[in-house]
């Protein structure tokens, strides 16, 4: 088995895994800024582990949100002088279904600060992940916008009280300037997406919360319904729910509920793995696997 770096990259963070023969290394980085350049932001974490560690990997593979075209031959050139002689580059909905089904025909969710599902039958069909400006519909983060929204919808006398305004006020005392603070702030999306956390919190004494998280169990059931119809796997589908929002069981058990609505003998696949597992497989992933075609591949 030759040395192979797997990074799972996401907005919160950054997971990367060292692996050769049975030893195993494992680090972790900030998360990328989707509105910014990638490639070097990933070549970064990459590069500051192989010289922490003084490793000398031959693969990198990589899993990433916020990917349009995967740039495998930019990221190669950016990592080759650690050794790297071959690196392949997937958005995260890939890697997080390789590492939950294999290639094997169904659908997975990821919903951390972002959401995306992919399904996998005929076609292959992603659905959501464009963002947290036009999609991400029921992520972390827009979990947390609707609850900071809610807050300050309290706050104004616009909508229904909530304790989501005292929870908010915890965490800027000044709720007047909070937006001024966020929007200078460059982490903005996954300080917001942490307040989906609150909202999680309160939901089982708040209905204002509650409603937040039935909204967001609907968003993603409805995602993985259209990904599994766009593929036609509409009789008895495996589906498989990853990330942070979806081990919430204010989230999980609506979010089976509304599938039950379609598939009533519907229970939840075990995931084999996860993303930054898929991100190392991505080194052994088989030409005719209908993955194959969404992964972008650079050698020297």
């Amino acid at each position: 088995m030759t040395e192979r770096i797997a990074v799972d990259a996401g907005q919160t963070g950054i997971r990367l895994r060292w692996e050769h023969e049975r030893e195993r290394l494992e680090a972790s980085a900030p998360g990328v800024l989707t509105d910014r350049p990638l490639m070097p932001q990933l070549a970064a974490a990459v590069g500051a582990v192989v010289t922490l560690h003084d490793l000398r990997p031959e693969f990198v593979g990589v899993g990433c949100s916020g990917l349009v075209t995967p740039e495998a031959t930019e990221l190669l050139g950016l990592v080759s002088g650690y050794g790297v002689r071959e690196v392949a580059v997937a958005h995260d909905a890939t890697t997080s279904y390789l590492g939950a089904l294999g290639d094997a025909p169904g659908a997975v969710i990821a919903a951390g600060t972002g959401v995306v599902t992919l399904a996998v039958g005929r076609t292959v069909a992603r659905v959501d992940g464009w963002g947290y400006l036009i999609g991400d519909a029921g992520s972390a983060f827009w979990i947390g916008r609707a609850g900071m929204d809610a807050a300050m919808r309290g706050y104004d006398r616009r909508g229904q009280l909530t304790p989501l305004t005292d929870r908010l006020q915890q965490i800027f005392p000044d709720l007047d300037n909070a937006y001024v603070e966020l929007q200078s702030d460059e982490r903005r999306v996954s300080r917001i997406a942490d307040f989906a956390r609150v909202v999680d919190e309160l939901a089982a004494s708040d209905p204002v919360a509650a409603g937040i998280m039935d909204a967001a169990a609907a968003e993603l059931s409805e995602s993985v319904v259209a990904g599994l119809r766009r593929v036609y796997l509409m009789e008895d589908p495996t589906v498989c729910a990853l990330g942070q929002v979806l081990r919430s069981t204010n989230v999980r058990s609506r979010f089976v509920r509304y599938l039950r609505l379609q598939w009533p003998g519907l229970e939840l696949a075990e995931p084999q793995g996860n993303a930054l597992d898929g991100a190392a497989l991505l080194a052994d992933l088989r030409q005719d696997s209908p993955l194959s075609g969404l992964v972008a591949r650079a050698f020297s």
